[in-house]
């Protein structure tokens, strides 16, 4: 059966992808990038702080994280509330003992709750992103505009309250709609975490301006490769390495690039994982060839 004459057609198809907010290149086709000192690898640490709720409404999904037996499901409740209250602080012993940086995204609904972590973080130099308003308030291609942009301003405004203006983003559950770069470049964000496209920043078209898109690699993502895939701490730490002895050697033919994971305190903060996160963060740290950096130093220095 021979097929119609329109099979073939499709009024979106472009050069390399269907994708419009960005323009489509192969790795050896871009400018390549120089980190300060000639580094090769700029590790970015993303450490999430989300608020769970008992009661989710799960829609249209529920956040990876989110309640996973009956109401009310308090043995996940309270392992989520555990990592903002005890997990993370181990993390940023961790971070302070090697000397590395990394960016905690929040959940704006904790700004109040958690202020004096806020404050610990502030005090040892980490970035602060918004991390939309909690993990039950997700953006996705069905939710009505007017409400999504609700979402964002409301965002906006609990951290211009809690004297704070992040210039970095991430969505909760890193889902957007089709409209949420708009969105949240016109509130005022210039940088996204919700990408992951490429493995050095590039620039996103938005209606409100140039918006840079920072890559943060969910293949390396704690709870992705420890929960979900049920790998071993040991194989976990031993791919973020590999990857970042990748990169390194990658570094003649493509430039500089980023190295990004997740760490998760309800995950990796818990006792026995410790030992895995402090090895990846002392061989980062030891590297002569891995710069340390939040995601506003690596936007600035791209775009430089």
């Amino acid at each position: 059966m021979s097929l119609p004459d329109d099979y073939l057609t499709y009024p979106k198809r472009g050069y390399g992808q269907d994708i419009d907010r960005y323009v489509w290149r192969q790795a050896d086709q871009r400018q390549p990038i120089s980190w300060p000192q000639g580094k090769t690898v700029a590790a970015l640490i993303v450490i999430p702080l989300e608020f769970f709720m008992l009661n989710p409404s799960g829609k249209p999904f529920k956040h990876p994280g989110a309640m996973v037996t009956p109401y009310p499901d308090l043995r996940h409740y309270t392992s989520r509330d555990y990592g903002n209250r005890v997990g993370v602080f181990r993390l940023l012993k961790a971070l302070k003992h090697a000397g590395l940086k990394a960016v905690f995204a929040v959940n704006a609904v904790l700004l109040d709750r958690k202020r004096p972590l806020i404050e610990a973080i502030l005090a040892d130099g980490h970035e602060i992103a918004a991390h939309g308003w909690d993990t039950d308030s997700i953006h996705w291609g069905g939710l009505d505009q007017a409400t999504e942009a609700d979402y964002v301003a409301r965002t906006r405004a609990a951290f211009a309250q809690a004297g704070l203006s992040p210039r970095s983003w991430l969505s909760p559950a890193r889902q957007q709609s089709q409209v949420t770069p708009d969105l949240i470049r016109a509130a005022g964000f210039d940088i996204c975490l919700d990408w992951e496209s490429d493995s050095v920043p590039w620039a996103m078209t938005t209606k409100a301006g140039a918006l840079t898109c920072v890559p943060v690699a969910n293949e390396l993502d704690d709870r992705k490769i420890l929960i979900d895939q049920r790998q071993s701490e040991t194989e976990w730490a031993d791919q973020i390495l590999a990857a970042r002895d990748l990169l390194v050697e990658e570094g003649p033919r493509y430039g500089s690039q980023v190295l990004s994971f997740t760490l998760t305190p309800y995950v990796s903060g818990l006792p026995f994982r410790m030992w895995a996160v402090r090895r990846i963060l002392a061989s980062l740290a030891g590297h002569n060839q891995v710069w340390s950096a939040t995601a506003q130093e690596i936007a600035d220095v791209a775009a430089a």
